[in-house]
């Protein structure tokens, strides 16, 4: 019998963890991608010998028995990833408006009621309902635990607005928003983002937080070494433009050099409405094409990329969330004349924790605010500089949230070695989404259902994954290749084999 070949589009996250699956399971794998790196959010850089994270600062759910962990051991690589565990009282710690305390966020439930509460002396309860109805929203969602089975629709905060779930805990608006201080890892918005998506992330770090050191690029070597040591192949610098279906199905894929690619199964990894834009058949109608189009995605973000000089800085094993405002959803409603309205700071994880190497700052920009340098583009295999007035753009940008960063730690201007900088349109250009959305499609508690996309298309033999499916980041990515990959294997069958290793 004829081994099935399956064609994956984009080397992300998404694509090598379906690629990893079904080469386990024997089919033959060729992942395409367009760029020279391997990994989308994954991917790495160096500048001044500092290795810099472009999306992946820090993850979740890699304790021993965690959801994470298990999918990763499932995988072959949870032995073989470098991690750090992060500081277990306090992986992650808010500050807001002028009020100079850190508040911190601690590893494990009772840690981190214990230590949010010497916070808040009063309001123990209040932290611990908020900890009880996250834990209950987690269990309401079978795949998230690796089990099978639906959710209920009662309690898993789909149909709940984060923003008022948590001021109805308390009338300490204190806490309420140091409770959603950590909102920009996902865009959150007010009156708007589900509580579930704060439940099941927020979950995954305080279950247990890590720091990759050296880099999150070594999940995606070490997912394709597992491809291609089963036969798979990944083939860079192929930029496919072209999805083509024949009578009911689709037969190749074609590159923008024209180069085709035939296959069996054919999986996207790229976003939704990129991927509709490659097929022209009928069988993708055109009101499912308006209804993914007119899909809101989340903000755009901005980084600046810190190298430090030498024994300037004190290595943190935390993060640090800085909201310029009392209210922590108020860093997406910036100005031009008041950005940044909040921002996080997150330090490269390198071999030394004594000093810091380096850190990335990183604040919520929006396309528009690059709109003038929209019909340039740029990357490492396509060079193409976008002037000297991008590069101000930039410059200035870096500077705004310098200035920020000195308010808050004093003597941090001169500690600054060099920097770089990305935009919404660096995002756009390297992960391929048309407004640079680092978070994918944005949720709302209001239409859960209007957000929610199917790895399934009209087109039986074509799938697809990635952020959009399910949640982002890289559990929720990794989670999403499953309910994609569950679609070819069985879901029954395929987290039976997770759960066994």
């Amino acid at each position: 019998m004829k081994q099935s070949e399956v064609i994956i589009i984009g080397s992300g996250l998404g694509g090598l963890v379906c690629g990893a699956i079904l080469a386990k399971e024997g089919y033959k794998v060729s992942i395409l991608e367009k760029n020279k790196q391997l990994g989308g959010m994954l991917q790495i850089f160096v500048r001044d010998k500092v290795i810099f994270d472009t999306g992946i600062h820090y993850v979740g759910g890699l304790g021993e028995g965690q959801n994470l962990n298990r999918l990763f051991r499932y995988l072959g690589i949870m032995d073989k990833i470098n991690i750090r565990k992060m500081d277990e009282n306090c992986f992650d710690s808010i500050m807001l408006g002028d009020d100079p305390v850190l508040y911190k966020y601690a590893q494990g439930y009772e840690n981190f009621i214990r230590v949010l509460s010497a916070h808040f002396p009063e309001e123990e309860q209040a932290i611990r309902a908020f900890c009880d109805k996250v834990q209950r929203i987690c269990k309401d969602f079978p795949l998230y635990n690796l089990e099978t089975g639906s959710y209920s629709d009662l309690e898993n905060g789909t149909r709940t607005d984060t923003k008022a779930f948590l001021q109805s805990l308390t009338t300490n608006e204190k806490l309420a928003n140091v409770l959603a201080g950590t909102n920009l890892l996902y865009a959150g918005e007010p009156d708007k983002t589900p509580l579930h998506v704060h439940a099941l992330i927020l979950n995954h770090y305080i279950e247990s937080s890590w720091r990759f050191v050296d880099g999150g690029s070594q999940i995606a070597r070490l997912l394709a070494k597992q491809i291609t040591e089963r036969g798979g192949k990944i083939l860079r610098h192929v930029h496919i433009n072209n999805i083509v279906e024949q009578e009911g199905k689709i037969v190749y894929v074609e590159s923008d050099k024209g180069r085709k690619f035939f296959g069996d199964l054919f999986i996207s990894n790229a976003h939704p409405v990129k991927t509709m834009d490659m097929i022209s058949s009928k069988l993708i109608r055109n009101i499912y094409r308006a209804r993914l189009k007119a899909l809101e995605n989340t903000l755009s973000v901005f980084y600046v990329n810190v190298v430090l000089k030498k024994n300037t800085v004190r290595y943190s094993n935390s993060n640090l969330y800085v909201i310029e405002q009392d209210d922590a959803w108020s860093a997406h409603s910036y100005t031009e004349e008041n950005w940044p309205q909040g921002y996080a700071i997150y330090y490269v994880a390198a071999k030394d924790t004594t000093y810091a190497k380096g850190l990335t700052i990183m604040s919520y920009m929006r396309a528009d605010d690059v709109a003038a340098w929209s019909d340039t583009f740029n990357t490492i295999d396509r060079a193409a500089p976008r002037g000297a007035d991008y590069d101000a753009f930039k410059i200035a940008k870096a500077e705004r949230l310098f200035e920020a960063v000195e308010r808050k730690m004093p003597g941090f201007r001169n500690a600054i070695k060099s920097f770089s900088t990305a935009t919404p349109l660096t995002a756009r250009d390297y992960i391929g989404t048309d407004d640079g959305s680092m978070y994918g499609i944005a949720k709302d508690y209001r239409d859960p259902l209007k957000t929610s996309i199917s790895p399934r298309t009209k087109i039986p033999n074509l799938l697809l994954t990635g952020q959009n499916i399910n949640l982002h980041g890289v559990l929720g990515v990794t989670l999403s290749a499953v309910v994609t990959c569950s679609q070819v294997l069985g879901g029954n069958y395929l987290i039976e084999k997770i759960r066994n290793g």
